[in-house]
């Protein structure tokens, strides 16, 4: 290979052999102990390989914006895995819920607006998936931004029995890409769904104007 060309070696399904899974903790969420084999870049198969991987499920996060008066609604919520590193727990953040099976994601994006935010979504326009940490849990998101009015957003909103406590913040788009850069924002979803807005906002607006 030249230098400065670069390929991607590609796999199939045949080429990872999975030998057990044992479910090791069933609740809410659920932890599963993997034992596989892989074929190898040099050729060959791995040993046999154990990891622990979380299993939660599958989600969808949605950054609501306003193309009129150019602002986003984020929300602002405590997230406890936030305080060994953080000087705050709560974080600001995008409207984001899980997948439950029978579920469109576009349909879990409508429904955690209204109940997150009290926001109607108008239409929707998927950004991208990724997978939030492949080496721990089999969890994959799905980023999409909403076309929504953001005049009358406030207040407070959530589940009680899903004991959510979320505030509403309408934040112009200049102010919460400025926040990326101050630090303010740091959790991966709102990061990458205001990232990948920051590079396509011509084409959302359009997509948009074309429906």
């Amino acid at each position: 290979m030249k230098r400065g060309q670069h390929t991607i070696q590609q796999f199939s399904g045949s080429d990872v052999q999975i030998l057990s899974k044992e479910t090791l903790y069933q609740g809410f969420f659920k932890m599963v102990k993997y034992a596989f084999k892989h074929k190898l870049f040099a050729g060959g198969w791995s040993d046999v390989v154990q990891r622990e991987i979380f299993e939660r499920g599958h989600a969808i996060a949605v950054l609501p914006y306003d193309p009129v008066l150019d602002e986003f609604v984020m929300i602002e919520q405590v997230r406890i895995g936030a305080l060994p590193t953080s000087s705050s727990p709560w974080l600001i953040e995008v409207v984001a819920g899980i997948i439950d099976e029978g579920e469109t994601p576009e349909a879990v994006c409508r429904r955690e607006a209204k109940e997150e935010a009290g926001l109607d979504i108008q239409k929707l326009h998927k950004a991208l998936s990724y997978l939030s940490s492949p080496g721990g849990t089999t969890e994959r998101l799905h980023i999409y931004v909403g076309l929504i009015d953001a005049s009358d957003a406030k207040g407070v909103h959530g589940l009680d029995y899903e004991s959510e406590d979320i505030l509403v913040h309408r934040v112009p788009c200049s102010i919460a890409l400025d926040w990326i850069n101050q630090g303010k924002i740091d959790n991966a979803a709102t990061l990458i769904a205001l990232q990948w807005f920051a590079m396509n906002k011509q084409l959302v607006l359009e997509s948009w104007s074309h429906d």
